[in-house]
């Protein structure tokens, strides 16, 4: 499969060693190759994003767990680890943008794994949304200024809601204009801002643990739990370690751009999910211990920012709280970057609308534009549901979490497919000669674990539980939401293969021949 790039497309100069490395899948290098191990380790990292995530959902989490819900952690993290590792062997011999997409289609046909890019470009477009929400749990807490809609910021209620969509739009632009310049830019934003969030959570995790009220014995108390018994309890607290470790494939979606691939990005994929699910199971332990009360009701609403300014003082609390402000920024900034090299992906083979603007990559900054846009602008449109209803923040997270778990079982699936056939390789070497990365003989009891899990934590985060969805009542809208939102983004897809199929092909179609792409899939997928 060959590829023509248009002429204005250029490596960027001095040239990688690596610029060859995407001659073998048919495509030229475009994209500038700039981005080293820590980079590689900070894509992964910042879209994780520990303090994101967890400030954000810490809340949710322990309403409905009680102090127990910790322990949803180590058994999430097991399981993503599992997807991980898998991903870990794909990374490495397919090291190109657009993972999910590439990897699924590659393992399974051209179709199935279109679908796989296409749930997870729309996910990865919500999670953009739901990242940039994350604001209102932390600006309010440092300066009540930043509450510019209303007085009341829990993002649960009305004001609150609508201030963190104003918040959201501001970061959105923010990021889409990083997003344009050059991925140097974002390279280093991100390396400083991992680096900062680190240090931060490693200090919140220490200042928490030497404030503790109360032993860690405090984890196996049911008190507080609600819902449909102790389980129901810990499958909705769940969705807090849910939410946080995703997007370790981030580091994959960024090949293209890292030197060495196939030796760094497995090893990325794995570091960054395995120190994220370190320190996010530390900052949530030490929540839990130095909470000023595990029963006034603060915890469950104003969750770790109120535990910060309360058992640290303000000082050191809203200290600790810009950082989290700064995790925040780099998280969105990152999480839009993986959904831009989706799209860029998925154009460059002819896959999509108006593919050959989204594939279009500038000479002079080394990234694709456009998708930048169309990133920034469906999530600026998503936060807008916060304006509709407060029940739009958990709607929107949950939601994003469903379809990212849903893409990666697209992944696992046809991996284990292969692997009981005994039609995926272990075999290959390194770009320093070395044995490309492989689960050897635990390749089939792990991918296993690793499809079980993720199937199974799907069908926990779409069920419409009223309780959770629909609290207040007279918005079966957004019990439903998850359901309807993945019923929406199927058939939307499929209608769109139904066109293209009637008209045999794309106005805008790329250099790539679709069958191509197809065999090419055929073909690779025994590396």
């Amino acid at each position: 499969m060959t590829t023509t790039a248009p002429s204005d497309v250029r490596p960027d100069p001095p040239h990688s060693p690596d610029d060859g490395s995407l001659s073998e899948f048919g495509y030229r290098q475009e994209l500038h190759r700039s981005l080293g191990r820590y980079a590689s380790f900070a894509a992964g990292f910042s879209f994780i994003s520990v303090l994101t995530t967890v400030f954000q959902f810490f809340a949710f989490g322990y309403a409905f767990g009680g102090p127990v819900f910790f322990w949803t952690w180590p058994v999430v993290l097991v399981g993503q680890l599992a997807v991980a590792a898998c991903f870990a062997e794909l990374a490495a011999r397919y090291p190109i943008s657009g993972a999910v997409y590439q990897w699924s289609s590659r393992l399974s046909g051209l179709t199935f794994g279109w679908f796989a890019g296409w749930i997870m470009v729309i996910g990865q477009i919500v999670v953009v949304a739901a990242a940039a929400l994350a604001l209102q749990m932390v600006l309010p807490a440092i300066w009540p200024g930043f509450q510019i809609v209303g007085t009341d910021p829990a993002p649960t209620s009305p004001d609150g809601a609508a201030n963190a969509a104003v918040l959201g739009v501001v970061l959105l632009v923010l990021t889409t204009l990083v997003n344009i310049l050059d991925n140097r830019v974002m390279s280093v934003i991100n390396r400083v801002g991992v680096t900062a969030e680190i240090i931060g959570a490693v200090l919140i995790v220490v200042l928490l643990l030497t404030h503790s009220r109360r032993s860690p014995g405090i984890t196996f108390h049911t008190e507080g739990a609600t819902g449909s018994g102790l389980l129901g309890a810990l499958l909705v607290g769940s969705f807090t370690a849910a939410y946080v470790m995703i997007g370790f494939d981030s580091a994959g979606e960024m090949s293209e751009e890292t030197h060495h691939p196939r030796r760094t990005a497995p090893r990325t994929i794995l570091t960054a999910l395995g120190a994220a699910g370190l320190l996010g199971g530390l900052v949530v332990l030490g929540g839990l211990l130095a909470a000023p009360s595990l029963t006034d009701g603060h915890l469950g609403i104003d969750g770790l920012s109120y535990v910060l300014t309360s058992s640290l003082g303000d000082g050191v609390g809203k200290i600790l709280l810009a950082d989290v402000v700064v995790a925040i920024a780099v998280a969105t900034l990152a999480i839009q970057t993986a959904a831009c090299r989706m799209l860029f992906s998925m154009a460059r083979d002819g896959q999509l609308p108006f593919s050959a603007r989204l594939a279009h990559v500038n000479r002079r900054t080394g990234v694709p534009g456009a998708p930048a846009l169309v990133v920034g602008v469906l999530a600026a449109a998503l936060l807008l549901l916060d304006f509709a209803s407060p029940d739009a923040f958990l709607a929107i997270g949950t939601t994003c979490i469903v379809l990212l778990y849903l893409a990666y079982a697209m992944v696992t699936g046809p991996l284990l497919i292969r692997r009981l056939r005994g039609e995926f390789s272990t075999e290959g070497t390194d770009e320093t000669g070395g044995r490309l990365f492989s689960l050897g003989r635990w390749g089939v009891p792990v991918n296993a674990l690793a499809l079980l899990y993720g199937l199974l934590m799907t069908l926990d985060l779409a069920w419409p539980r009223a309780a959770v969805y629909d609290p207040a009542g007279g918005h079966w809208y957004f019990r439903w939401f998850t359901v309807l939102f993945l019923a929406a983004t199927l058939v939307t897809g499929a209608g769109y293969r139904a066109y293209r199929s009637y008209r045999g092909r794309t106005a805008d179609r790329s250099a790539v021949p679709e069958a191509a792409v197809q065999e090419a899939g055929v073909q690779d997928a025994g590396v």
